[in-house]
């Protein structure tokens, strides 16, 4: 779908040789080249390492002999470990999932119950646990020439994604009502996950008689160097590091250093296994399997680029801001919740938040600002944007987020999406009269 944008954008310019035209400008630009080097060499490097060290799966397996006990702790357990691998996406779906699951299912939690659970604990919590590419990301999309005035450069654009995270209500509904939903204490779960629940409790089947479950024993079987013992040193060093890098100059600068903390997390990760006996061919070998891993998101964030510099082409954004500025003009208090509905029908459509942010971005944000330029109206259509796009992600069953979760959690896939379809609607909902009541306050 994002390479069919750009290819279309090249026939509307009459730019028909897009390589030339948009794919090289965008993917040789330094904005690409930060998230290529976060994403793909250092966050896939490390995804690789803990694969061949086996430190995630240590300490998921550490934790769970000493906290799990029940269906409820199980679930909290799941929440947890979603919480912890806040990466997003593809990345903490498969990470929680496969450590989670064995658990889970010793204690009888349905597979719709688990995968919902770390469905709703992957790209929601990205949104508001900033410390992951995400920020980097959404950054190179809205430090565009057309939001100069607003959002200067990168760094800006980083800030204003922080900024705005308080403001990210589906995120934030989105990741309580999951912990609520594994305490027990979601007072509205939907038919289908009662259901679920009751049949589980009842004939402890983990899965509905007609389920097609889906199973990958790729994603559930490690892949530890010979004669390497796992210790919690190989999980907490590269996330300490991660972590502090990216904490403590955000505290003292107001400015992370993402870009440094993923790199030195790899490194830091490399050099302790080594250290503790795994040679130097297991360790490079872990570093390009994970690097392999995540090429294929690779690809899509470098279109995903190049369609946000096809739309700066079109001037789409300018379009957008002259035909609807006057009438948001009039009832300014509508657009953050409409942007947000806008975000969930497309990214439902697509399956891919970052997809939607790609399209929507650099149209959007530059309208609220034409509408509106508070800091803090901007900040809330940014916020609205961030969610409307995440619940489409969680919820499209041709979402990689969602399909990965029901293939981590052994769960059919159509069950999977109609039992969690009710209670991210709830978020949702709730998030849009939240948007509309603060717009309407602050128009």
């Amino acid at each position: 779908a994002l390479f069919m944008g750009v290819v279309l954008g090249g026939l509307i310019t009459t730019d028909y040789n897009i390589v030339q035209a948009f794919l090289i400008p965008s993917i040789g630009s330094e904005r690409y080249a930060q998230i290529l080097l976060v994403y793909l060499w250092a966050l896939g490097g490390l995804l690789g390492m803990w694969n061949r060290n086996g430190g995630a799966w240590h300490f998921a397996h550490w934790i769970s002999d000493r906290f799990v006990r029940s269906r409820r702790s199980a679930l909290v357990f799941a929440w947890i470990m979603g919480v912890i691998f806040h990466q997003g996406g593809t990345i903490s779906t498969v990470l929680t999932g496969t450590t989670v699951r064995p658990v889970a299912d010793r204690e009888k939690v349905a597979h719709e119950e688990l995968a919902y659970v770390v469905d709703s604990t992957a790209s929601p919590v990205a949104t508001i646990i900033p410390f992951n590419v995400w920020p980097v990301y959404v950054g190179g999309l809205i430090a565009i020439p057309s939001m100069s005035h607003f959002v200067p450069d990168q760094d800006a654009a980083i800030s204003l994604f922080l900024r705005a995270i308080p403001f990210n209500f589906y995120g934030w509904f989105a990741v309580l009502f999951t912990l609520l939903f594994a305490l027990g204490k979601l007072p509205f779960t939907g038919r289908a996950m009662r259901a679920a629940q009751r049949r589980v409790m009842e004939t402890g089947q983990l899965d509905a008689p007609t389920a097609e479950p889906m199973v990958s024993k790729e994603l559930s079987t490690l892949s530890i160097a010979e004669n390497y013992t796992p210790s919690l040193l190989d999980f907490f060093v590269p996330i300490g590091v991660l972590m502090g890098f990216a904490i403590i100059p955000w505290l003292v600068t107001g400015s992370p250093m993402i870009f440094e903390a993923f790199g030195l997390a790899l490194v830091s990760s490399i050099a302790l296994s080594v250290i503790r006996g795994m040679s130097l061919h297991d360790a490079f070998e872990g570093l390009i399997d994970g690097i392999k891993g995540v090429t294929i998101g690779a690809i899509v964030l470098g279109l995903a680029v190049t369609l946000a510099e096809v739309s700066g082409t079109l001037g789409a954004s300018a379009f957008a801001i002259e035909t609807s500025a006057g009438v948001f003009a009039v009832v300014p208090f509508v657009l953050p919740g409409l942007l947000m509905i806008t975000c969930m029908i497309v990214s439902f459509s697509v399956g891919s938040s970052w997809g939607t942010y790609a399209v929507v971005f650099p149209i959007a944000l530059p309208l609220a600002y034409a509408v509106a330029p508070d800091p803090t109206y901007v900040t809330l259509a940014f916020g609205a944007i961030m969610g409307g796009a995440v619940f489409g992600d969680q919820c499209s069953p041709i979402s990689d987020t969602t399909i990965l979760s029901s293939l981590a959690c052994g769960s059919d896939l159509m069950d999977h999406v109609l039992t969690q379809l009710p209670m991210a609607l709830a978020a949702a909902g709730t998030a849009i009269v939240l948007y509309t009541g603060i717009a309407l306050f602050i128009a």
